[in-house]
């Protein structure tokens, strides 16, 4: 079984039940900063903390490192948010599987900026998901699969420019071999038939959003 990174950022968690399912049996747990207070909500225990810290009691960084979580302090005054520097730790560490928990809400710049970092280059050939327990976020290049609810909302944004040979498998609207043009909102609010949806490109980066329906 391949090893996961998992990266609680501090951002909202929507349903920390979803959150809970979403884990793996040996996932390598990550707090950046802030985002330690996710899973001592969960009853957990990171094994890395990173970030400045600025946004974590100092005693929550004492009980943690009592209980064997390696410490990575830096700067207040830096160039990478805490949630970048988390994502360099995890590839520094050669994981192939990233999933990044409670990214979104609260101040809309470190919302966007969080979703920008699934562009970076050299996250090409990792499969890296963001979720905050009601929404989840994949930037697919090549395919990917996706689980959940027949009608489920699924989103397609095409980044960085018109995505070509787009073809799904599992959705209202199917698309086949088709492209999605930056400009354009096509790909907004398609809806899961199966429990098991399959999207696959053939060249650009396609932003792939999944509501989870509310119960």
């Amino acid at each position: 079984m391949i090893i996961r990174a998992v990266i609680f950022a501090n951002g909202k968690a929507g349903d920390y039940g979803i959150l809970s399912t979403i884990l793996r049996e040996g996932d390598t747990l990550i707090a950046a900063d802030g985002g330690a207070k996710h899973l001592r909500k969960m009853g957990l225990v990171p094994e890395v903390l990173i970030g400045d810290l600025d946004s974590i009691p100092l005693r929550e960084v004492k009980r943690l490192e009592a209980l064997g979580t390696k410490v990575f302090r830096f700067p207040v005054e830096k160039n990478e948010t805490d949630l970048e520097l988390a994502l360099d730790y995890a590839l520094d560490q050669k994981y192939t599987e990233i999933m990044i928990l409670a990214p979104f809400g609260g101040r809309l710049d470190q919302t966007l900026g969080n979703i920008t970092l699934l562009m970076r280059p050299d996250l090409k050939g990792i499969d890296i998901r963001m979720d905050d327990g009601h929404e989840a976020l994949i930037l697919i290049r090549d395919q990917a699969t996706l689980e959940g609810t027949p009608g489920d909302p699924i989103s397609l944004l095409p980044v960085g420019g018109d995505v070509k040979g787009v073809t799904t498998k599992g959705l209202l609207f199917p698309l086949t071999g088709e492209t999605l043009f930056l400009q354009k909102t096509r790909g907004i609010s398609n809806r899961m038939i199966t429990e098991s949806v399959k999207i696959r490109v053939k060249e650009g980066s396609l932003l792939c959003i999944h509501t989870r329906q509310r119960i």
